[in-house]
């Protein structure tokens, strides 16, 4: 088995780390379990590290731990005082062995400040009451706000209180409910979410509570199926390491497609087809099954097993859409154009507003046209890229124009052979390429696995090894991405063997940014290593590439605003409420100085602007970008005084234009970018615990001294634009002139 490994540049974007911690010797240990039970049954989707910190007990302690949760790591502590300087996570959660959790903890993992705590009421013994921070209460601290010297008076046995001071942030009392306000048998308030017990866990007169901790005590079978039977949305590392012992205790069909599901969205294609393919064969009453293995045979490009699959799926109307838009995008994939588009127009006639069907019925009706005149092979360069169509990710449509802008100023099919990087590399596409002058591969974050996953490479072109060493015309690789999200898991064996040999092949191999060079270099054989050189991705030299366009261009009073909600997850972790919240304060300060809009690449980036009204009643208009032509995308983004983006294109495209940016941190290429044109101080993490003011300020800052902003701008794209004339040169030579 190939491990997924995940990707951690949480140093770059500023992702939060975020850790459970529970202080605990040996006596405390068997309560743990329960604890952690009831963590991952009343919070199922939350999968954080679960940190024990203990006196120096053996590893094996742990075992019980380990078999109920994938992110235990155990830590020799001195005591319950190392959660303030827990290394290596940003917001420590302090539990008890006393406590089980009852209900939805969201709201503590959305704290950003100070250390969160709940002020429980103490008895004076004359008739009186205090309220105090009890020493082994629940904590949320923020590691940022707790320097060393607290954290040593603290262990130094001084209050919490006095050691916290101002930095002490009250919570609700249902955080952290002593079960000695329940004597009498009191039942348990629905509203409560973390227990702690404050006697024996069966102490009598307390039974509500001792069976509200009871639900719990589950054997490790027991528990992994009242995981696995749970409504609604679970996290998938968490589902993965319950799911899979569950299967081998009690096969069933359902629970075989569930671990598939789990193992497909994990990238773990082939271990999903090792679960499902034996146990659903060639059933016909199984649908889902039947597309989620084809699916997983699809992404490992086992096109003649999947395509069987995904017709048996086809076989029921409820599925039969879903797998038609599938064989679709399937028979494309092997360059079979007649075959996806009678797939497309089945699907179409099983629900006629089907989306997938009709955006591949389109597709690949258009490609059935008379292609344009084009010139002789031998005279044109061979283009493998994204090429985005229809309401498609509009940096994606500029990006191809940019890359042959570099190299001829007619960017038409008459002089490039377009091979979309997604379609299979046959031997019919080995000649066609061979054919030409050049292959020019990007740009573009191409290095990414899960977008259109194949097996014959493990990124974005799809290439088996023995074609690629079979291309015999010069192959350059010209400014591609290594576009790992932060957080994301993904098999890398094949990956790196696919890698090397695209290094061994090119003549020429540029990537984006420093970053990516860093990352890519990293997986190759030292000897390769020095190959990999800096191409700037050619949309931040629009300036050069079309002298004239964007000079003198009169500019509108227009501020632009993108974000981006694809792999959401990675990209905010918890903190989307508080990025929302942060962007509503800063919006609402520049638009009384400027026409604040809304700049959509793609349909889904919307969301931003339907969630802002909805929470924060500000309403934006609409720049939809993926319905205007690549001019008149860059005129927008040449036109506008700033603009604040998400999306890397929304940052490298407006830049190009000589428009001054500032970009919302998500994804590590956007700090790359920055980092290469020494200009970090134009980005800011969605994680900033003060992002609304420092964007508002930095934003002003810009709109108060433009002129003196896009010079500054002009200044840092002349760096991209010398080294982009030299690769440019270069690359011409070896291609040939014609």
């Amino acid at each position: 088995m190939t491990h997924s490994l995940a990707d951690d540049r949480s140093t770059v974007t500023g992702r939060r780390r975020i850790a459970f911690a529970v202080h605990t010797d040996r006596d405390g240990l068997s309560a743990l379990p329960t604890l952690l039970r009831s963590l991952a049954l009343t919070n199922p989707n939350v999968c954080e590290d679960f940190v024990v910190l203990h006196p120096g007990l053996p590893d094996a302690e742990f075992d019980a731990l380990r078999r109920l949760h994938p992110r235990v790591v155990a830590r020799r502590a001195d005591g319950r005082a190392d959660v303030f300087r827990l290394e290596g996570y940003d917001t420590v959660v302090a539990l008890g062995p006393d406590m089980v959790v009852l209900g939805d903890i969201g709201g503590l993992l959305r704290l950003r400040h100070g250390v969160g705590a709940v002020r429980q009421v103490l008895w004076d013994g004359e008739g009186g009451e205090r309220r105090a921070v009890l020493p082994d209460g629940l904590l949320v601290v923020q590691r940022a706000d707790v320097d060393d010297a607290t954290a040593d008076r603290i262990a130094a046995g001084a209050g919490l209180e006095e050691a916290l001071g101002d930095v002490l942030t009250p919570l609700d009392a249902r955080y952290d409910f002593l079960t000695r306000r329940l004597h009498d048998d009191t039942p348990v308030p629905g509203n409560v979410a973390v227990l702690r017990f404050t006697g024996p866990f069966d102490e009598p007169g307390y039974g509500p509570a001792t069976e509200a901790r009871r639900r719990f005590e589950l054997s490790d079978e027991e528990f992994r199926a009242a995981y696995c039977a749970l409504r609604g949305g679970k996290h998938p590392d968490l589902l993965a390491h319950c799911a899979p012992p569950l299967l081998a205790a009690r096969p069933s069909l359902d629970l075989a497609r569930t671990v598939a599901d789990v193992y497909r969205r994990q990238g773990r294609y082939d271990e999903a087809v090792d679960v499902l393919a034996p146990v659903v064969g060639d059933r016909l009453d199984a649908p889902r099954c039947q597309e989620t293995l084809g699916l997983c045979l699809m992404a490992l490009s086992r096109y003649d097993e999947a395509e069987a699959r995904l017709l048996l799926a086809a076989a029921s109307p409820d599925v039969a859409p879903r797998a038609f838009a599938q064989l679709a995008r399937l028979a494309w994939l092997c360059g079979r154009e007649e075959d996806a588009h009678a797939y497309a127009r089945e699907g179409l006639d099983a629900d006629p507003t089907d989306g997938g069907c009709h955006s591949w019925y389109v597709r690949t009706r258009a490609e059935g046209r008379t292609a344009p005149k084009a010139a002789p092979p031998g005279e044109q360069l061979a283009h493998v890229a994204l090429f985005a169509e229809g309401q498609e990710n509009a940096g994606d449509k500029v990006l191809p124009e940019a890359v042959r802008m570099c190299f001829d100023a007619d960017t038409g099919p008459r002089r490039w052979y377009q091979q979309p990087v997604h379609r299979l590399v046959d031997e019919a596409a080995l000649e066609q390429l061979n054919a030409r002058r050049g292959v020019i591969v990007g740009g573009g974050g191409l290095f990414l696995p899960d977008t259109s996953p194949n097996g014959n490479s493990h990124w974005q072109w799809n290439i088996p090894d023995d074609v690629l060493t079979r291309i015999t015309t010069p192959l350059a690789v010209f400014a591609v991405g290594y576009n790992v999200f932060d957080g994301q898991t993904y098999r890398r064996a094949r990956f790196a063997e696919s890698l090397r040999v695209l290094v061994e092949r090119s003549a020429f191999f540029g990537l984006r940014n420093h970053g990516s060079i860093e990352r890519v270099r990293e997986l190759l054989p030292e000897e390769l290593r020095d190959r990999v050189r800096y191409q700037p991705c050619p949309t931040t030299v629009a300036r050069h590439l079309d002298p004239g366009r964007f000079e003198g261009l009169e500019r509108d009073d227009s501020v632009l605003v993108n974000c981006a909600y694809d792999r959401a997850g990675l990209r905010f972790g918890h903190d989307y409420g508080h990025f929302l919240a942060q962007m509503a304060t800063a919006l609402r300060q520049l638009r009384a100085r400027a026409d604040v809009r809304y700049a959509a690449h793609m349909p889904a980036d919307e969301k931003f602007v339907h969630d802002l009204r909805r929470e924060h009643g500000l309403s934006l208009p609409v720049e939809q970008l993926y319905d205007m032509s690549n001019n008149g995308i860059r005129a927008l983004y040449g036109r506008s005084r700033l603009v604040m983006g998400m999306r890397g294109h929304a940052g490298m495209i407006p830049f190009g234009c000589g428009t001054p940016i500032l970009s919302l941190v998500s994804h590590p290429k956007l700090a790359y970018f920055l980092s290469d044109i020494g200009r970090e101080e134009w980005g800011l993490s969605v994680h900033d615990r003060e992002l609304g003011p420092r964007l508002a300020e930095r934003a002003a800052a810009i709109l108060d001294d433009h002129e003196a902003a896009v010079a500054d701008v002009h200044s840092a794209q002349k760096y991209l634009w010398d080294i982009t004339r030299a690769n440019i040169d270069e690359l011409q030579q070896t291609f040939g002139r014609v």
